[in-house]
Formats: structure tokens, C-alpha cells, sequence
């Protein structure tokens, strides 16, 4: 069953209001899992497996799909990294440099595709 799209003025607003310091889990939650379902909106596909945990996790970029097990291709981070990898308040090489973040596999450099529209 495929995951509960979050309306767009909803996620917005989630975004807007993490940007600006929220840090309550509800705010955070909606905020990270709006901007991973951004990114899959915008880069549809199945070889990379991006995962925000405990948030959420979506699946994006063209190639190879994955069937079984651990997918080849993985990024997975925290909720502010991801928040500030996805708006564009931090830059991919900028994370990976300060190990925010954990990126394996050859598709797994999101640094094309970052930031994503949320607006």
C-alpha cells in the first residue's frame, strides 16, 4: 500500500517552519517526509533508497531496480541533515565531507538532484 501523500500546503508549511527552528517531532516528521516525497516526485525511480530514519524512506532515480534485501544503492542521514541537504541550506560534497551523512553504492550521489522543489 503505497505511503499517504502529504498535500502540498501542509508540507510547506512544515518546511517553512523547520527552517525557521521548529524542532518538535511532529513539525520535523511531516517536514522530512514532505521533502522525501519531493524527491521521489522529482527523480522517479527505483535504484536509489533514500532513508530518513525514523521518518521515512522513499526510493528514486532511474536505473536498476532492486528486489531483495539491502538495495545496492543507499543514502540515509538525520532529519536536519536531510532538511538542509533538500532546501539547499547545505550541499551534498558539504555533508558527505562531515560525515552527516552515509552514502553507498555508485548511483548513490544525490548531489544532481539536490535541492528539490518543495515550494
Amino acid at each position: 500500500m503505497p505511503a499517504k501523500r502529504i498535500p502540498a500546503d501542509h508540507g510547506a508549511a512544515a518546511v517553512t517552519a523547520a527552517l525557521a527552528g521548529a524542532t518538535d517531532r511532529t513539525t520535523v516528521a511531516t517536514a522530512a517526509r514532505y521533502l522525501l516525497q519531493a524527491l521521489a516526485d522529482a527523480v522517479p525511480g527505483n535504484s536509489v533508497e533514500v532513508r530518513v530514519p525514523p521518518f521515512g524512506a522513499v526510493q528514486a532515480i532511474e536505473g536498476p531496480r532492486h528486489t531483495r534485501g539491502t538495495p545496492p544503492n543507499v543514502v540515509e542521514t538525520d532529519a536536519a541533515t536531510w532538511i538542509d541537504l533538500a532546501t539547499g541550506r547545505l550541499s551534498w560534497a558539504d555533508a558527505v565531507a562531515a560525515a552527516r551523512v552515509s552514502a553507498s553504492g555508485s548511483r548513490a550521489d544525490l548531489s544532481d538532484v539536490l535541492p528539490v522543489r518543495w515550494d
